[in-house]
């Protein structure tokens, strides 16, 4: 919950009240009142109970990913129905969504079958079965059904979305327009977007799954975005039934566990059904990468680092400028002086001051609280101004002896040249299998060993636990720009200046300053 925002139990207790009232439509259930299930029960109250200030509804999304067979169409269905017909809304224009017209009927049918069943709404609500629309008339608010292969891009004015199997869209079209700005002339519009996991990690679905992840981890922060995630975890046993609890809700109530328990034995006949069991019935994403470091031992590594008892000690610098609207990252390490040491690592990032608060919003990431904490510089402008770090580098190698600087090749021309010109030894880096493999698989080697010390810092840390990693046909691994969902220059430049650290470590027969000879300011 938001700091400012509240708990209105009665604005809960009325959202719970109004799809208690309605009936479940399907199976043995058919006809029996729709008593919500203690997880689903959370999610209502949640999401129509937390308020801000103002009295609106704090969460405008819901991502709610869930193993299939728990109860997701009756849970869609009561969702649109209380937002067309029980939230005071004034000509409210609500959507249900789906990849196919066929799939997007299926939480319509469920929702029509509710209002047939309920003597209150069949009064009131209009069915129109052809067009798929529900029309509740005494706020003239309706109940639409759209599907990926045909909708209109015009005019409208949402108030709720409801999306089905989010994971099915073939693309963001449908998504981009039903979420970007179309109700921003709604008071408290809400998305609700329920889905079982996917398979393809570059699909809208995949996106919204890692924003999800992102706020549940508290990678980012969001406070309109509400995010349920039930499944296994990619090193759970997909055998074992304690991970089918975990994994499924609603087991024992809308499926049984003899159910689930047969469909595992048959993917472990047939290894071809192993990925169908792990997606539909565990919630995995069966194709995604995994992040690369894991947190807890990168943690483990978080040894306190003095800046004054390294002053004067041999070090290697990596530089990431990746462009001059972004962060730019610039890590030293300090090799160990004798087994007992560890590398220590000094991170330092910069990012442009005028961008700084539209990245916050538009990131979700705290760049600004960092930034007064003193973890982040903010360099005057609108780009991250060069010559403001050249000058902190140089200031820097009057502290420590840095004697090399590893630099990734691109764009970093003009602020190398100045750099050597400072009397720096500069080294370009090149950035394929062939160099970042060595002190990538390094890096991962010195902290499971607890070798390297980096002080816990926070940017260094969220860098690192955004890198997805690429490998070639060899085993060779390279952190991936591209794969990786979010920044991680500062990771970069830490594998760069490690590679140096491990190469050349503390011989200091040739000491920076014989070559140039001690600055004096």
């Amino acid at each position: 919950m938001a700091k400012d925002s509240i708990y209105d139990k009665d604005a809960a207790d009325y959202a719970v009240n109004f799809i208690e009232c309605l009936s479940h439509t399907k199976g043995k259930w058919s006809g029996k009142p729709f008593e919500l299930i203690d997880w689903q029960e959370q999610i209502i109250r949640d999401l129509f109970g937390t308020l801000k200030p103002d009295g609106y509804r704090q969460f405008n999304t819901a991502y709610i990913e869930i193993p299939k067979k728990m109860g997701k169409s009756e849970l869609a269905a009561a969702v649109a129905l209380l937002l067309t017909c029980g939230d005071g809304e004034e000509r409210a224009e609500v959507y249900g969504c789906a990849a196919d017209r066929q799939q997007a009927s299926i939480v319509f049918e469920v929702a029509a079958d509710m209002v047939r069943m309920s003597p209150a709404l069949s009064k009131r609500v209009k069915i129109l079965s052809a067009t798929k629309r529900i029309i509740f008339q005494p706020t003239n608010s309706f109940y639409q059904v759209l599907s990926a292969e045909a909708y209109s891009k015009h005019g409208f004015n949402i108030h709720g979305v409801v999306f089905d199997e989010l994971h099915t869209q073939p693309n963001r079209k449908l998504f981009d327009v039903m979420t970007k700005g179309s109700g921003d002339a709604r008071t408290q519009p809400l998305y609700f977007l329920i889905t079982t996991a996917g398979s393809d990690t570059k699909s809208i679905c995949y996106e919204t799954h890692q924003k999800a992840k992102d706020l549940m981890e508290k990678r980012k922060i969001d406070p309109t975005f509400y995010p349920v995630i039930y499944g296994a975890d990619e090193s759970d046993d997909w055998t074992d039934p304690k991970v089918w609890k975990k994994a499924n809700p609603s087991l024992g109530i809308t499926v049984g566990i003899d159910k689930v328990k047969a469909a595992c034995e048959s993917a472990k006949q047939n290894p071809a059904e192993e990925n169908a069991f792990r997606q539909l019935r565990l919630n995995q994403w069966v194709k995604q990468a995994v992040r690369w470091m894991p947190m807890d031992r990168w943690d483990k590594c978080a040894f306190a680092v003095n800046e004054e008892d390294l002053l004067g000690r041999v070090c290697y610098g990596g530089l990431d400028l990746s462009s001059s609207i972004d962060i730019t990252a610039f890590v030293l390490v300090f090799p160990p002086l004798d087994e007992d040491d560890k590398y220590i690592i000094l991170p330092y990032f910069w990012l442009p001051e005028e961008t700084l608060s539209a990245r916050v919003n538009r990131d979700h990431v705290p760049y600004d609280v960092w930034e007064k904490q003193g973890q982040l510089k903010a360099t005057e402008g609108n780009v991250v101004h060069y010559g403001f770090i050249e000058k902190f580098i140089e200031e820097l190698g009057e502290k420590y002896n840095i004697r090399e600087i590893a630099f990734d090749r691109w764009g970093a021309v003009q602020m190398v040249q100045n750099l050597e010109g400072m009397g720096f030894t500069v080294v370009p880096f090149g950035q394929g299998f062939k160099d970042m493999s060595p002190p990538t698989k390094e890096l991962m080697k010195l902290t499971l060993e607890e070798k390297v010390a980096h002080g816990g810092h926070p940017v260094l840390r969220w860098m690192m636990d955004n890198i997805f990693v690429r490998t070639d046909p060899a085993g060779n691994i390279k952190p991936d720009k591209e794969k990786s969902s979010e920044k991680i220059d500062g990771a970069v430049a830490t594998i760069m200046a490690l590679d140096r650290a491990i190469r050349c470590g503390n011989d200091t027969s040739a000491s920076v300053y014989d070559n140039r000879g001690i600055l004096f300011i």
